[in-house]
Order: C-alpha cells, then structure tokens, then sequence
C-alpha cells in the first residue's frame, strides 16, 4: 500500500461526520460577461453569468463535493474552486446536473457552467469531449463490503452482486474484472444510493473512488473497506473543449493550483478534508 493510500487510510477518520444529501441546481444563460484574473498575465475568461463562476458537479460525492447540515456545498474541490474564484474576482456558483453530462461534454455545450469540479479522473476518452487541467489529485479504485462480510477480493463475490455508479472508472474496472470474477454487475445513479446497496443488503459489495468509500465507511461502522485496487488514477477540473474561454479558464485553473502548492494553501485544504498533508 502506499503512502497515497496509508494517508487517506488514516484522514477519514478525522473527518467530521457531515450528512449526505443531494441538491438541486441550476444556472440560467445570460450576457457572458469577461472576468480578470488579478495579478495574472493569463487571456481572461468569458463567463456566463456576471460575476459568478459556474461550477458542474454531480452531488453527493463526500468529501468532495456535498451538502452539509446547513445546505451548504462544501468539500475539498469546492474549496479549490473558490481559489479560482477568488482569482478572477467573482464568486463560485454550484450547478448540480448528472455525471456523464459533464464527461460527456453536454453541461457546457447547453451553457449550464464554465467549469466542472467532480472528482474526475483523467481519461484519454474524456479529454475528447472535455479539456482537463493539470492533475490535482491522486486516487485508486476500493472494495465496500459489510464489516465481516468474508469478501476480501472481487473473487469472493463470485456469484453474487456488485454495485458500480454510472459512468465512472469505478464502473469500468468492474467490467473489466467481471467475467474473471464471476460477479453480476449493478449500476447506480449515484454514490449515496449505490453504498447505501451494501448496507441494505441489495447488493454484496460495491466498487468506487478510496477517498468517498473510506469516509463512508468511517461514517457507517457496519460496512468496511476490504480491498483497495491501485489503478493510478490522477483528477481533473475541466472545462469547455475548443473553445476559447474554456482554454483561458483552464490556464487560469493551472495557475490558481502551481500557486496553491507552493504558498501551502493547497496542503491547508488538503488537510482540512482528509486529515493529513497532502503527499508530496
């Protein structure tokens, strides 16, 4: 296991437990108006809507992306996001839509954001329809079982079901090893309901991103992370592709996060949602 893995190991336990619920959104196309990066030598960025910066996400992706008691988002990439925000002197607005519309692309072409933050991996197939930033974090793809279950590979869930949410690499990795393995595959829109499966008892074990599956665990003493599989996965922020403001929010983007990392506000946010520092 590495020290990736160890950390967030570790981090979810000293995460504050926070509720996980959805939210509703939605941002309505104006008159782009041209945000100013301050102290930037940047190309400035044209935004949908002045002075706001919408933001994609698919809600709950704890602790990513979620609504806390208060109704607020929150999360480790809203946090960045309002790093970018702050840069071109507006203020972060969270549209919430379904995952594969911000994969796929869709999301910006019907104008809903200027960027996306959703704890997206990096894939050669979605940089076809989205433009990435640099990476901003590292992941791996982990097992959730209930706690004493016995399942401790995907082999041990021969014959029975395993739960995969739409659209993600979590879901592929699946279907890749299904047919080695001999498990049925169960899709889910979304990752509450897709752990809640396991709890439930609807399905026997469910695959997805460590950080979100760790902290649900953490939350939930009945189910247990079983076995973590390192796909070398690196996240993107995004934006609109071959368009012109989507490449000047991505360089802006890409300053906002070299900066982040060398003034320490990067390890600040880091550590406020997984508990440690951010690996070096």
């Amino acid at each position: 296991m590495s020290f990736r893995f160890k950390a967030l190991r570790a981090a979810v336990a000293g995460v504050a437990a926070l509720s996980l619920s959805m939210l509703a959104a939605c941002a309505n196309y104006s008159t782009p108006t041209t945000a100013s990066p301050s102290g930037s030598a940047a190309a400035a960025p044209t935004l949908i809507t002045p002075g706001k910066l919408l933001v994609c996400t698919h809600l709950s992706y704890k602790p990513f992306q979620f609504k806390d008691d208060s109704g607020n988002v929150v999360g480790f990439d809203v946090d960045l996001m309002d790093l970018v925000a702050k840069k071109l002197g507006v203020t972060q607005e969270i549209v919430d839509v379904p995952f594969d519309q911000i994969t796929s692309g869709a999301a910006f072409a019907a104008h809903k954001c200027d960027a996306a933050a959703a704890a997206t991996t990096i894939r050669e197939d979605r940089a076809k329809a989205i433009l990435f930033s640099d990476p901003y974090f590292e992941a791996t793809q982990a097992l959730l079982v209930k706690a004493g279950s016995g399942i401790a590979s995907l082999a041990d869930l021969k014959g029975k079901k395993l739960g995969v949410q739409t659209d993600t690499t979590g879901q592929d990795y699946a279907k890749a090893n299904a047919e080695a393995n001999g498990y049925e595959i169960v899709v889910f829109e979304d990752m509450p309901s897709q752990l809640a499966a396991v709890l439930s008892g609807r399905v026997d074990g469910a695959v997805n991103d460590n950080g979100v599956v760790f902290d649900y665990a953490k939350e939930n003493p009945t189910s247990e992370v079983s076995a973590e599989f390192d796909t070398g996965e690196q996240y993107g922020l995004m934006a609109k592709r071959d368009d012109a403001s989507g490449t000047a929010l991505i360089a802006v983007i890409n300053e906002v996060l070299k900066t982040s990392k060398t003034d320490g506000t990067y390890n600040d946010i880091f550590k406020k949602w997984f508990g440690v520092d951010a690996p070096k």
